[in-house]
């Protein structure tokens, strides 16, 4: 256990570090002056736009040779400072501690309907191999699993926002407006999470202690509560992990198709204003939400799997 938390520490270290570099040498490479960029920001399109890059480039320090630049923002993130937005002035963690509740409960609502959808059906599927069950939920999710995320939340926009009028196309506040941002995330975490579920199950059917259960006579419910369940799990808990990566991607998008004010939303917003402090704190909320989550699922799995602590 204590092993199992010190790799995910210097995980988080290390990405910490990977993640600053990146961020700082991505938003310089990118084209265009970023002082005009920051200054189109703060002050607006009908402001003196070439006064204030100056201003700006003076007051950031973007005209110092960028490895001093780099140096000085490794080392405000090696104190735990985040700094402030060039853009906006104000602390990131500030800023933070905003967006992270909108995305934390995107992110929540999506991987609770997803595990509400996902694995009861691959459940049924792999208790029925072959069956119209198991032939159903293999097309649903290849259909399902190749759909861009924007291109399934324009769907769900357009049928159940513009056709049906059940809920609002965007927005952010109430259980309405977070049901189908959640849902489009939903539906493709849970188009893989069917199938991992599905095989796991079917695996479990074919083992000789399954057959033993049968054969003494367990009603099938109970044979499957006690003996399939708990070891069909193990791989569905694992792909959580793999699954992080995917809900992390489709923040970004979702939140800001939706309008969702979110970590993703400001990441896209914070990129288009060069404002790199912003750019790095959103960057790595994101990391470190993957690596709770990815530390999570090491210890459900170390609970349901108790064979490594024996050894």
């Amino acid at each position: 256990m204590v092993g199992l938390v010190s790799t995910r520490l210097l995980q988080a270290g290390l990405m910490v570090l990977v993640v600053g570099i990146l961020c700082f040498a991505l938003v310089r490479a990118l084209p265009g002056d970023p002082a005009m960029r920051i200054a189109a920001g703060r002050y607006g399109p009908d402001a003196n736009i070439s006064e204030a890059a100056e201003v700006v480039r003076r007051e950031l320090g973007l005209d110092r040779p960028l490895l001093v630049q780099l140096g000085t923002s490794l080392g405000q993130l090696a104190k735990l400072d985040l700094g402030r937005s060039v853009v906006t002035g104000l602390p990131i963690t500030k800023e933070l501690r905003i967006q992270l509740g909108a995305t934390l409960w995107l992110s929540g609502a999506a991987l609770a309907l997803s595990l509400l959808l996902g694995p009861p059906i691959g459940l049924l599927a792999g208790l029925s191999r072959g069956g119209w069950v198991d032939r159903a939920s293999l097309g649903g999710a290849i259909v399902l699993r190749s759909l861009p995320p924007f291109v399934l939340g324009l769907l769900l926009i357009l049928f159940f926002a513009i056709i049906f009028g059940l809920f609002p196309p965007a927005g952010y506040g109430t259980w309405r407006d977070l049901a189908l941002p959640a849902l489009t995330l939903a539906l493709g975490l849970a188009a893989v999470s069917s199938r991992v579920a599905r095989d796991a199950v079917a695996a479990v059917v074919r083992t000789p202690y399954f057959a033993f259960a049968r054969l003494k006579g367990l009603p099938e419910p109970v044979a499957v509560r006690r003996h399939v369940l708990r070891n069909a799990a193990i791989p569905v808990v694992s792909y959580l992990a793999l699954q992080a990566i995917y809900l992390i991607e489709g923040v970004v998008v979702v939140e800001t198709l939706f309008g969702i004010p979110g970590i993703g939303h400001a990441l896209v917003h914070a990129v288009i204003a060069r404002d790199v402090p912003m750019v790095q704190g959103t960057a790595l909320a994101m990391g470190l939400l993957f690596v709770a989550i990815t530390a999570a699922v090491d210890l459900a799995c170390h609970w349901l799997d108790p064979r490594p602590r024996r050894t």
